[in-house]
């Protein structure tokens, strides 16, 4: 039988919403989209740990992407985490707000570090974001959750390196 962990306590506020709002709004079609087929008649609600589940290989396609200054693909893999992010916080609102706003920062600093093609201040924002990732499992009570920069890829069917410029 299959669990799906569900947070009953209490709701994310406005307040942390609007904040958010900068950061995520050009991710937020695809939230609205999932919102829209969890509130129709086919009532379909990811489970939390499949959208952590997407966000751990997102996590790493960034890194791996990052790591070679595949700009271009980082970027698109940062998208996609804000996204997940967002969804995350829409659908399952029991998540502490400050859980959520803590991936903020190190978020933004990715972004800058991208735009500036820096790959010592995207190791050092991808460090950050991986630490904001476990300090919101540890204060949800999931600390036995534990994500690291990645070591090896998984996804050896995908190239990470730059494509060759003509």
């Amino acid at each position: 039988m299959r669990r799906r962990l569900v947070f009953r306590s209490g709701t994310i506020c406005a307040v942390t919403l609007a904040s958010l709002c900068g950061l995520l709004m050009p991710y937020s079609a695809m939230s609205q989209s999932v919102a829209k087929r969890s509130s129709s008649s086919e009532h379909f609600l990811p489970a939390l740990a499949d959208l952590m589940g997407a966000l751990q290989r997102k996590h790493s396609k960034l890194w791996f992407a990052g790591d070679v200054q595949n700009w271009e693909l980082a970027d698109y893999e940062l998208g996609q985490i804000k996204a997940n992010v967002q969804d995350a916080a829409v659908l399952y609102p029991g998540i502490p707000a400050t859980n959520v706003t803590a991936m903020a920062e190190p978020i933004r600093a990715i972004d800058l570090a991208i735009e500036k093609k820096d790959g010592a201040a995207f190791s050092e924002g991808f460090k950050s974001l991986t630490a904001a990732c476990n300090a919101c499992h540890q204060g949800l009570g999931r600390g036995f959750i534990v994500i690291q920069i990645p070591t090896a890829s998984p996804f050896t069917n995908q190239s990470f390196a730059p494509p060759a410029k003509q």
